[in-house]
């Protein structure tokens, strides 16, 4: 095998490790929270501790391989995913498996820019790079659209642990890969680590998720909460102040003024306030709410990831024939088209199981269609000198907004299950319940607790559908089509 092949087939096992380990981990938390005896806000942390941990890890990563070089920080970042994954495997509490979440999911940032780079790098002729990036492509998109049927395999052939374990012979197989594969490398002139603007911007993320999960929390207190709340605030204004300072800017957000580049960004906002924070609830209904066994649940929630790896195709021809600025947002409203689909079946017994997998279909289907032309444009818009500071912008939003939008979604999931509840108890007990409730507990009666349910996974459906829109919206208006299609502009 010519190393260029065992570095290409490094990176797709990193890619594919990456992608499960987003979309395989909702549908094992209905088993996690029995097993584990997990809260619902813990199956909040065990999926934000992932997200939170890569968003820090994408600021840094970029001047981490050029000072350091891919190859090392590749081989590092795969094996210290291989051993995060074998923690996760081996937890036996909540505290723990989030504990090894965050490692993974801060190897896993590093692993995705390392494979970024060197693609780019090690592939220098413009077919075989076009072909190495597609098959990698295709590879992370099997993970992201496969996990869901793969996670409910496992769990039927193993246990829950395998679904993280099963990561570590594979992570060590990519390492010897590209131990004999990836070329070595490293840049004289590697950039300054922006420490200050990491430290800042993650504060801030990371205090506004906490406080939306553990703000309804009865041992946190209102004024605790507005404190947390207020330093994030702050920290979010100095990290702006800081990049808007400093010489060599993490974020420049000038770029904002360039149409193609904001609006791709709105185009990701629009996804990572609807599609993909769903798919870590979506599992607690189909199971708890609609009383789906593991299986069916499984083959539900493929109808929802499996267009993500099939529509991509289609997605990017047709942005080259309508013009991005009418495929995103048209892309968006087909998102929102399935997620109102799904909302109008909620409560229709005979109605609830198709109009789900067709709600499931098309909002996958919006998905593709969207993913694809957002990637391109949001990186061709801006000129060459700055994609790579704008690539990494675009995946730092992507994260950040998905980080607060599955705490923002399981926050109104409380809150649409506690107004059902309303009359069933008051108080501490009400907020109890209803936590327990969103977590798949039984403990209302069981008419109560499927009302509730329904009335919860409805509010967080329409706040998906108004999001997507807004989204598309704004992206159509941004980018104004009607002016000629020009997305690119100089600054």
């Amino acid at each position: 095998m010519k190393d260029s092949a065992k570095a290409l087939a490094a990176v797709c096992l990193a890619a594919m490790m990456f992608g499960l380990e987003i979309s395989s981990i909702p549908v094992i938390l209905p088993t996690l929270e029995a097993l584990i005896n997990s809260q619902f806000s813990d199956l909040q942390w065990i999926m934000n501790a992932y997200t939170l941990a890569c968003t820090t890890v994408l600021m840094a990563v970029g001047t981490l391989v050029d000072r350091y070089g891919r190859k090392a920080l590749f081989i590092l970042s795969v094996a210290v995913f291989g051993l995060a994954s074998l923690a996760c495997g081996l937890a036996g509490n909540a505290t723990v498996l989030i504990i090894a979440r965050a490692v993974q999911g801060a190897s896993g940032g590093a692993m995705l820019v390392c494979q970024i780079s060197i693609l780019s790098r090690q592939f220098t002729q413009a077919r075989e790079r076009g072909k190495a990036f597609a098959l990698w492509g295709i590879v992370f998109g099997a993970g992201l659209g496969l996990g869901p049927i793969i996670g409910t395999g496992i769990l039927a052939l193993a246990s829950w642990q395998w679904v993280f374990l099963i990561h570590a012979p594979i992570a060590a197989l990519a390492c010897v890969l590209a131990g004999a594969g990836v070329q070595a490398s490293s840049e004289a002139q590697a950039g300054k680590l922006d420490g200050l603007g990491i430290l800042l911007l993650a504060s801030a993320v990371f205090g506004l998720t906490y406080v939306i999960i553990q703000g309804p929390q009865p041992d946190m207190s209102s004024v605790e909460a507005g404190v947390i709340l207020m330093l994030s605030l702050l920290a979010f204004a100095a990290f702006v102040v800081s990049q808007k300072r400093s010489q060599q800017p993490m974020m420049d957000f000038s770029v904002l003024r360039i149409r193609g580049f904001s609006g791709a960004l709105l185009g990701s906002a629009g996804m990572n306030f609807s599609f993909w924070p769903l798919m870590i609830y979506l599992p607690i209904y189909v199971q708890a709410g609609m009383g789906l066994g593991k299986a069916e649940a499984g083959a539900l929630l493929l109808a929802y990831t499996l267009p993500t790896l099939f529509v991509p195709p289609l997605g990017e021809r047709l942005a080259l024939k309508l013009n991005p600025g009418v495929m995103i947002p048209v892309g968006l409203l087909v998102i929102g088209a399935g997620l109102l689909l799904m909302y109008v079946c909620i409560g229709h017994a005979g109605l609830v199981v198709p109009g789900m997998v067709a709600g499931c279909l098309l909002a996958g289907t919006g998905l593709g269609l969207t993913n694809t032309p957002v990637t391109n444009t949001s990186t061709g818009s801006v000129p060459p000198a700055r994609a790579g500071m704008a690539s990494g912008m675009d995946m730092s939003a992507r994260m950040t907004s998905l980080a607060i939008n599955i705490a923002v979604m399981g926050w109104i999931l409380v809150q649409g299950i506690s107004a059902a509840l309303s009359g069933v108890s008051e108080g501490a007990a009400l907020q109890a319940a209803a936590q327990a409730v969103a977590a798949g507990k039984q403990v209302v009666p069981v008419g109560a607790f499927h009302a509730a349910l329904d009335l919860g996974f409805s509010w967080v459906l329409m706040y998906g559908v108004a999001s997507v829109c807004v989204a598309a919206v704004a992206s159509f208006l941004v980018f104004r089509p009607w002016d000629g299609g020009v997305v690119a502009e100089a600054t």
